[in-house]
């Protein structure tokens, strides 16, 4: 194992926490990833980790060789990569997280184009439809669709998901179509609680220039993006949702929009990295990728 080898194992088990994490995360043994660590400090001839039964934590020394470590691999890596062959240019393990209907929908049924173009890239992805933390469990990008919180992450907006407001059928025929946010309050709407806080999403629509919003009545609540449409196929109440993600449910007559003179505010989507000044070429290669993968489905795309 190189030197650089092990400043690479000390970046996954800083970000990751622990010499567990960082060796499922890497493919090794435990027992590889402590002894490089050990041989990384005899080396330098300091400690780089407080290590107790549940976490290890950076020490100031560790703090300080942590941004060059990160400037340095990445730098070894670009410059491998140089004299690589051109179908072999982008090579390695990437992990990214995406949201599970975006994961599913979108960006699976497009692979391989991408590792046509990329045939060097190991790609574990991720999808979940909350915030996982980035530096913790060692994923190099992820696309987040919403506002985002304040954080160290770098963002890449992509744009925004036009979303619509849509019902099925018999919802409809047992309550009525809404004409105007007046009719909202006769209504029933499907609850989306925030997978990370729980937090109930408003029910918002654009009128007049200006965002409104209104609690909506609601005999269910989903945290899921694939229950919260099955609830409203169901016929529990209204959703409001990403035009794309119910494209074949609209088509088929399965699910109606409405209130199309009150459109609901666009959701902002972006690709985030964990606080770093240098990306791989295979991060950046894998978001230039999705970017163009998802622009059909954006609006505004920057």
């Amino acid at each position: 194992m190189d030197r650089i080898d092990q400043y690479r194992i000390f970046l996954r088990v800083a970000q990751s926490g622990g010499f567990s994490a960082a060796a499922n995360q890497l493919g090794l043994p435990r027992p590889t990833v402590s002894l490089a660590i050990q041989k990384l400090e005899a080396r330098l001839g300091t400690r780089l980790l407080n290590r107790t039964t549940r976490r290890v934590s950076l020490t100031q020394d560790g703090e300080a060789l942590l941004e060059r470590a990160i400037a340095l691999v990445a730098d070894s890596e670009e410059l491998e990569q140089q004299f690589r062959p051109q179908a072999q240019a982008v090579r390695g393990r990437l992990r990214a997280d995406l949201p599970s209907r975006v994961a599913r929908r979108l960006v699976a049924p497009a692979l391989p184009a991408f590792f046509a173009r990329h045939p060097g890239i190991e790609l574990d992805l991720g999808s979940s439809d909350r915030a996982i933390d980035l530096v913790h469990e060692g994923i190099d990008c992820a696309l987040r669709v919403g506002d985002l919180q304040a954080s160290s992450l770098v963002a890449r907006p992509l744009g925004s998901f036009r979303l619509i407001h849509c019902a099925s059928p018999a919802y409809l025929a047992r309550h009525g179509v809404p004409r105007s946010p007046a009719d909202l309050p006769r209504h029933l709407a499907v609850n989306y609680a925030s997978p990370s806080t729980g937090r109930i999403a408003a029910w918002e629509w654009v009128e007049d220039g200006q965002v409104r919003s209104l609690p909506m009545r609601a005999q269910v609540s989903a945290n899921n993006a694939e229950t919260y449409i099955a609830c409203c196929l169901a016929g529990l109440g209204l959703i409001q949702i990403p035009a794309f993600d119910v494209r074949e449910h609209l088509d088929a007559g399965e699910l109606v929009a409405v209130l199309g003179d009150w459109p609901v505010p666009p959701m902002p989507v972006q690709i985030v990295y964990p606080h770093r000044r240098h990306l791989s070429r295979r991060v950046q290669a894998f978001s230039a990728w999705m970017a163009d993968v998802l622009a059909p489905c954006l609006a505004d795309r920057t």
